[in-house]
C-alpha cells in the first residue's frame, strides 16, 4: 500500500495551511514555495479539497485558503478520500470459479478486510490537528539541535 503523491502533497499542504493561517487566509503560492510543490499541481489538490468542504477559498488578488472546519474535526480519512477516493487495499477477485477461489476468499477475509478495517479505525481517529501537533513538536526538537 502506498499513498499517492496527491495525498502526500494534500496532507503536507494542509499541515502548512493550519500552521500559517493563525492570522487569516494563506496564499497557495506561499504554501507551494515553502513545501517545494508545483503551484499548478497544488491548485488541483486544493480544488479537490474545496469540493470536499475541507478548505474554503478567499477570492481576489489578496486571496488564499482557510480550513473550513477546525483541524480537530478534519480526519486524515476525509482528506485521503477527498484526494484519492479511497485508501483501501483493492479487493481480491473472489467471483471466479476455480481452484484458487478458496485462496482468494481466505486472503480477502483474513488479510485485506482486516487491514482495511484497522486502517479505517486509525485514519478516522487521526486528525489534522494530531499531525500539526507532531510537526510542531518535531520543529521544536529540530531547532534545539546543534549541527556541526
Amino acid at each position: 500500500m502506498k499513498f499517492s503523491k496527491k495525498s502526500r502533497y494534500g496532507l503536507t499542504s494542509l499541515i502548512d495551511l493550519t500552521v500559517h493561517s493563525k492570522n487569516g487566509h494563506v496564499a497557495l503560492n506561499s504554501i507551494a514555495e515553502r513545501n517545494d510543490i508545483s503551484p499548478q499541481y497544488l491548485e488541483q489538490v486544493f480544488a479537490a479539497l474545496r469540493r470536499a468542504g475541507i478548505v474554503k477559498s478567499i477570492k481576489g488578488p489578496q486571496g488564499g485558503y482557510l480550513l473550513n472546519h477546525p483541524a480537530e474535526k478534519i480526519t486524515v480519512a476525509e482528506i485521503l478520500e477527498a484526494l484519492d477516493g479511497t485508501y483501501h487495499i483493492a479487493d481480491e477477485d473472489t467471483t471466479e470459479e476455480s481452484a484458487c477461489k478458496g485462496i482468494a476468499v481466505a486472503i480477502q477475509t483474513r488479510v485485506i478486510d482486516e487491514v482495511n478495517r484497522r486502517l479505517d479505525d486509525l485514519l478516522r481517529n487521526l486528525t489534522l490537528a494530531d499531525l500539526v501537533k507532531d510537526y510542531q513538536e518535531f520543529e521544536k526538537y529540530d531547532e534545539s539541535m546543534y549541527y556541526i
